[in-house]
Order: C-alpha cells, then sequence, then structure tokens
C-alpha cells in the first residue's frame, strides 16, 4: 500500500475490499482527503497472469456533499517485483451508473503476464467540498493464469496474533480445527487453500484463502460471518493454540463443498488444472453408498440473477458429465445451479450433497 494511502487514513482491510467479490461500494478513506488524493494497493498474484478484461461495477455516489466515488482508476503490472517492472494494463475515467448492477469496463492497454498488480485510484466524479471521502467498489480482472504444482504445504500447525489452527493435507484435499472448535474443509489449487469453516458450537461459518510461504509461515485472508476479509497469518508451530480435536483424514465425496473445480471467465468449459480435485472427487462418489448425488454449482457476482443460474447450472452439468465420463452411473447424478447465495468464496464452488 503507498505511502499517500496511509497518509490519508486508508488501511489495509481496505485495499482487501477492492478484491474480495463483494461489488457494493465502501468508503476508502477514513477521513476528508483533497480533491487529487490518490491511492495505490499492490497485490501479489498466485502465478504469472495475463489479463484480458477488468471492469468496476457500482459506480454510485452517496447523496451526501462530502462523499464521492473515484474518478480515475487504473491497473498497472509487473513481471518482477511489487517495486519495479510495472506497465499500465488498463485505465477507465468513472461516471456515475444510472443503476446498480451495471459496469464500466476498463480500457486494456497492455496484455503483459504479472505476477503483481498495482490498482491506482486518484480523486473523485463529484467533487463538491475542499475535503471529501472517497468510494470505491471492486476492481474485476479475466484473465489465464500459469498453472502451478499443487502445492503439499498444508500439513502442521500455525499460530499468530488472532490466528489458531491446524491442518492436514491428502492430495487436493484438507481437513483442519481452528480457534475454539472451528472445523474447516478445504482443496488446493497450485500453492491456494480455498476452504470453509464453521464453529461447532455456534455454527459461524468462515472463508479461508491460504498460502504456505517459503519460510513455513501462513499467509492469507479470512472472512467470519460475511464480514470483509481480514490478513489471516501465522509462525509454524507443532502445538498451535487450537482447542480441537486432530482433523480427520481429507476426503472429497458427499457433503464437500469443493473450491478446485474452476472455469474460464463466463463458460462452462473446466480447466485443466481442476484434474486432481476431479480425480479425488471420483473416488470418494465411487466409494460412497448414497443413492443420488446432487451436484450444485455457484457463481461470481457479476451478471443477472437468472443468466448466473444459468450458468451455474451449465457448470454443474459439466462436473456431472465428467464424473459420468469417469466412471460413476448417470443415474445418481443429477446438477443443479445455485447462482450467486450471497458471499461466494474467493474460488467457484461446487457441492457434492446426498
Amino acid at each position: 500500500m503507498s505511502e499517500a494511502a496511509t497518509a490519508n487514513g486508508v488501511t489495509i482491510e481496505k485495499s482487501l475490499l477492492a478484491i474480495d467479490g463483494n461489488p457494493a461500494g465502501y468508503t476508502l478513506s477514513l477521513k476528508f482527503v483533497p480533491a487529487t488524493a490518490e491511492a495505490e494497493f499492490t497485490y501479489r498474484l498466485p502465478a504469472l497472469t495475463t489479463f484480458d478484461r477488468f471492469a468496476v461495477p457500482n459506480v454510485l455516489e452517496t447523496p451526501s456533499a462530502g462523499s464521492t466515488f473515484t474518478r480515475l482508476v487504473e491497473v498497472h503490472g509487473s513481471p518482477s517485483g511489487p517495486d519495479t517492472g510495472f506497465v499500465l494494463l488498463g485505465s477507465a475515467t468513472l461516471t456515475t451508473h444510472e443503476a446498480r448492477g451495471m459496469l464500466t469496463e476498463l480500457t486494456i492497454a497492455s496484455r503483459t503476464p504479472v505476477r503483481f498488480v498495482k490498482l491506482r485510484l486518484v480523486g473523485g466524479i463529484r467533487v463538491e467540498r475542499e475535503g471529501s471521502f472517497f468510494e470505491f467498489s471492486e476492481i474485476i480482472g479475466n484473465g489465464t493464469q500459469e498453472v502451478l504444482p499443487r502445492s503439499d504445504a498444508f500439513s502442521g500447525g500455525w499460530q499468530g496474533r488472532g490466528v489458531a489452527i491446524r491442518l492436514r493435507q491428502q492430495d487436493a484435499a484438507v481437513t483442519g480445527c481452528y480457534d475454539d472448535g472451528g472445523v474447516l474443509t478445504g482443496t488446493v489449487t497450485g500453492d491456494l487453500l480455498s476452504a470453509v469453516g464453521e464453529d461447532s458450537r455456534t455454527g459461524v461459518k468462515s472463508l479461508f484463502l491460504l498460502t504456505v510461504l517459503d519460510d513455513d509461515a501462513l499467509l492469507g485472508v479470512r472472512s467470519t460471518n460475511g464480514a470483509p476479509f481480514r490478513v489471516y497469518a501465522g509462525a509454524a508451530t507443532e502445538r498451535p493454540n487450537a482447542k480441537c480435536p486432530a482433523p480427520p483424514a481429507p476426503s472429497l465425496g458427499c457433503g464437500s463443498v469443493i473450491h478446485g473445480i474452476t472455469f474460464g471467465y463466463d463458460s462452462a468449459e473446466i480447466r485443466p488444472e481442476s484434474e486432481p480435485v476431479l480425480a479425488m472427487l471420483y473416488a470418494g462418489l465411487r466409494d460412497d453408498a448414497s443413492a443420488k448425488v446432487i451436484i450444485e454449482g455457484h457463481t461470481s457476482s457479476e451478471g443477472t440473477e437468472v443468466y448466473n443460474r444459468s450458468l451455474s447450472e451449465r457448470r454443474a452439468a459439466a462436473v456431472v458429465a465428467e464424473l459420468t465420463r469417469r466412471g460413476l452411473a448417470t443415474a445418481r447424478l443429477s446438477a443443479v445451479g445455485a447462482g450467486n447465495p450471497g458471499r461466494s468464496p474467493p474460488t467457484p464452488t461446487r457441492r457434492a450433497a446426498p
């Protein structure tokens, strides 16, 4: 995050809100800022990525003379590091949308493959006084990403401020426990673990997106009970202060929420990196005694409710077709589309349920 952003009261949590998949608007600064104020957020991507589209949704003004939506949006990218080698990937000068649900597409300037992305936000659309609160919604990016070998680093314990977690990995599947009785399940794609947890006492759910660094530290984000994502980081330890039983052996099958089956943008074609997760899901369902299995598809928040429901059903049907091709009986499987039921995990999900 840039020094200018920090000086204007912009926190790291604000940078996460710009990429969390929630298109709702939010206030960038914690205090009034001048009309020419700017903020820069730099993100490290999981792998080398080529973007062919950026967009900003819901460019809407708060009915207040002291608040205005960001005017200039630029996305820069670098293949080499967080401080060097940046080129402009896309930009747009925003104007207020007529209604919620609209998008402004950025003009693409370069399709250079990048590992680091810098989001630059400058000024306001409707500045009515010297100091204002600036607002933003989300930067949407679509493209193709280099496929990384699957990490096998998600077995062990980690402890940090607000972090106490124990994980157990087998192939692409992970189980774990956290805090004072939370239980999670997830899948690994490349070096990222996407997981859903639930507190066994309260039923409160959490979403996790995690990676293990070269020094064995855990780093990622967590959202609890639908709240904004927060940084989630801890050092490796043999005895984390997680008051819960040892995680069960990981498996995929009925009742699993699966994050590692991915698709192209606006497509029902399964991407090649989904193969390990599909193989585990097939094996789990093959050995399951349930007579019927429902594959439920979700989508992101883009698009209308009707369209997203149709797309999610087509994606679920693609998973059913793949499982059938591998040997499961067609009569056991059915596909349903759930569209975007509230805030979804950061990657597409599929549920295998009896």
